[in-house]
């Protein structure tokens, strides 16, 4: 068979999950190749509410593998209260879960770092989650990460983490931490998960590859968004990893030969958490009537998002880097009952006019977003399961979102439901 991609064409936050999950239906095995704990996937079954920050969403449907790649920097407390809440919640992991025994493990200090360079930076801070993941992947570069392979050598990995803690503490001081850490807490705390942690490691890429073989269909599980990629995103102003469906195979340790689909999921309109550029941010009553009606809160962290209209260039850009095939709009009903709505094609900066997303950040932050104006609709597309019983209106938008993306859209999200999704192409 072949390997599904899902990647967030937006500054993430774009409904994944709920892609993710729907596409699990014919799938064999959900991975994840990137990202940390700082996402957020939010699913909706029967009125409850799951949220997955480490563990793909394929958990939700009985029998799928979940695997976590070693593109992922994974932070083991928050993976057993995640174990912990679904096991709550009635769902059976046993057996199902496997780690990439190369995937980079976070650890107390990296947290501590993360925090401590953020006040630091006051205004000119990023807007991280605190989670520690940018410290882990500087880690992992810099050759001085802890591995979950290096769980199974006591020894070497106390060493490892001692000496870590030692030059942590070194650049706490600098940033004027009061307190330092203590590399025998940081020591057991690990020693006491180890075990358990050890039990779900395995060599993905070769259960992957043998699995894609046996003709067993995969979906990858990105997590942020393709404007949060650190090379292609509105750098500073990203996440520490790559998001694009570029990362896929070096995240999985998979060909790249066997990816044969990549769905773009996008917002009918557009949000961002933290700080960084946003051209078409809304302000004033539109940005709280979406904020409140798309319950705009960061599901990690619960900030809230800042919201604005659609964004074509962004999505025709992120069209571009992952070569998406078709495209997921979510959250179509938000947009019920707004008598106009605008959809940004392009911009002014400079002087000039551009429909491409600019690389630079002098530039980002002086375009002007060109705006179209499109009517909208007075029905209601929440829950709705056929195209036919959407408003001409709401078609409309979305024929136009299609043009300017220049990508087909194949599924359109109606609710906050698992079941509120249309297939236009199932349709026919």
């Amino acid at each position: 068979m072949s390997c599904t991609v899902v990647v967030g064409t937006q500054w993430g936050d774009e409904g994944k999950g709920k892609i993710v999950d729907y596409l699990t239906r014919t799938a064999d095995i959900v991975a994840r190749y990137q990202g940390g704990a700082n996402a957020g996937h939010t699913v909706v079954i029967d009125g409850e509410t799951f949220i997955l920050h480490q563990i793909p969403s394929g958990i939700l449907h009985p029998g799928i593998v979940c695997v976590i790649g070693n593109g992922v920097v994974l932070d083991p407390p928050t993976f057993f209260e995640e174990m912990e809440e679904l096991s709550k919640k009635g769902v059976e992991t046993a057996g199902r879960i496997k780690i990439s025994g190369r995937t980079h493990l976070i650890m107390p200090y990296h947290k501590a770092l993360d925090r401590a360079r953020e006040e630091v930076l006051g205004a000119d801070r990023i807007g991280t989650t605190g989670r520690g993941i940018g410290p882990a992947y500087e880690d992992k570069a810099g050759r001085t990460g802890v591995r979950m392979a290096d769980l199974a050598d006591p020894e070497r990995l106390c060493r490892r983490i001692r000496e870590n803690v030692e030059v942590k503490n070194l650049l706490l001081d600098h940033f004027g931490s009061r307190e330092p850490l203590r590399a025998d807490e940081i020591v057991d705390e690990v020693m006491a998960y180890r075990e358990d942690l050890l039990g779900y490691m395995e060599d993905t890429s070769l259960f992957l590859t043998r699995s894609l073989e046996e003709r067993r269909e995969v979906v990858a599980e990105g997590a942020q968004g393709t404007m949060l990629d650190i090379d292609h995103g509105t750098y500073p102003f990203v996440t520490s990893s790559n998001t694009t469906v570029g990362a896929v195979a070096i995240g999985l340790g998979i060909s790249p030969t066997w990816i044969e689909r990549v769905v773009g999921v996008a917002k009918a309109y557009t949000t961002r958490v933290g700080r960084g550029p946003f051209p078409t941010e809304a302000s004033g009553d539109i940005g709280r009537h979406l904020r409140g009606l798309g319950n705009e809160f960061g599901a990690t962290t619960g900030r809230p998002r800042r919201c604005g209209w659609f964004d074509a260039p962004i999505v025709r850009y992120s069209v571009r880097l992952s070569g998406i095939t078709e495209l997921a709009v979510t959250k179509l009903d938000v947009l019920d009952g707004i008598e106009a709505l605008k959809i940004g094609t392009g911009y002014h900066y400079g002087g000039k006019f551009t429909v491409d997303f600019p690389a630079h950040r002098p530039d980002l932050e002086k375009l002007d977003p060109i705006y179209e104006e499109m009517q909208g609709w007075r029905g209601q597309t929440r829950g709705k399961v056929r195209c036919r019983d959407l408003p001409a209106e709401a078609i409309d938008y979305l024929k136009r979102i299609e043009e300017l993306a220049v990508c087909p859209v194949r599924y359109i999200s109606t609710g906050v439901e698992r079941d509120d999704i249309i297939d236009l192409w199932e349709e026919g």
